[in-house]
């Protein structure tokens, strides 16, 4: 099963009308634009040009089968697939250092081999996704706005090979993904990755006592809370204490211990700080949620 990227949305919204109903176990691939709507082409297309209100597109939404609100949706992401050329900006006001940015800069990349080049230097990629989520309850959220509900969170953990755990808050859950990356460092400091359109096979599946409601990452080898809030520390304190509530339902070990044992070993990181919220992880490896 397949969403192109003509069924894009703009708001995860509970009034969405779904692209696509599947059941619970089913794989859907969703076809993604970049996050400029695949408005720049070219070194001279410039984003000044573009149409602010068809940034940061999401394909879907993906109506899955038994979902009700209260549970949980398990996405596993199975393959990311990108096209062969992508495209990075600074332009003034954008991204942390956006007020010393005095003029316009478009850089179109081309993929090939697993690496891209910057000025005669070979990255490697590092594909990921920068919005995903479900409908929230109650009003709508732009798709470049990361909250409980997921969204815009630009998490580079958000890759190949692991399972992102979401709230379901509607009938349906209402998934939709886009803003795909072929690179990216932690923060996007400049507010855009190397932005690209590709597509995202997925499989999903309800869990209906699964005790944990907001966006949560399980990787081989770590568990990564996240949060995302206005401000860098309120982001930080919600990924902390979303990692100290999953240790003590998972362990013996009380409040205190939790909180020792994220000190001593997990590692708190930043996603972006260039969205209306900023998102922050909590990682923690697994054999520490143990009992």
């Amino acid at each position: 099963m397949k969403i192109l990227k003509e069924n894009i949305i703009f708001a995860m919204d509970k009034n969405n009308k779904p692209a696509m109903k599947a059941k619970s176990g089913d794989e859907v691939i969703f076809e993604t634009c970049d996050c400029f709507t695949d408005a720049i082409k070219t070194e001279e297309d410039l984003v000044s040009g573009i149409d602010f209100s068809r940034v940061n597109p999401a394909t879907g939404p993906l109506y899955v089968e038994d979902a009700k609100p209260g549970d949980v949706l398990k996405v596993d992401i199975i393959k990311i697939d990108l096209m062969n050329k992508g495209v990075s900006v600074a332009t003034p006001g954008l991204g942390r250092i956006g007020q010393d940015v005095k003029a316009e800069t478009t850089m179109i990349f081309n993929i090939k081999d697993n690496t891209t080049e910057f000025k005669g230097k070979r990255l490697p990629l590092n594909k990921m996704i920068g919005v995903i989520g479900t409908a929230p309850k109650d009003e709508p959220i732009a798709t470049g706005v990361p909250y409980d509900h997921g969204g815009n969170m630009d998490c580079t953990m958000i890759k190949e090979g692991v399972s992102l755990y979401l709230p379901v808050n509607v009938d349906g859950a209402l998934l939709a993904i886009g803003d795909l990356h072929a690179a990216m460092g932690d923060g996007e400091i400049m507010g855009a990755g190397l932005e690209i359109a590709g597509e995202v096979r997925v499989k999903v599946e309800v869990l209906k006592d699964f005790d944990y409601k907001t966006p949560l990452i399980e990787a081989d080898d770590k568990w990564i809370t996240l949060g995302s809030r206005p401000t860098m520390e309120e982001a930080s304190d919600l990924a902390i204490n979303n990692m100290v509530d999953l240790i003590m339902k998972n362990t013996d070990l009380t409040l205190n211990e939790s909180g020792i044992l994220l000190s001593l070993a997990g590692n708190l990181k930043v996603c972006q700080v260039v969205d209306p919220n900023f998102t922050m992880r909590m990682e923690l490896d697994k054999k520490y949620l143990l009992k």
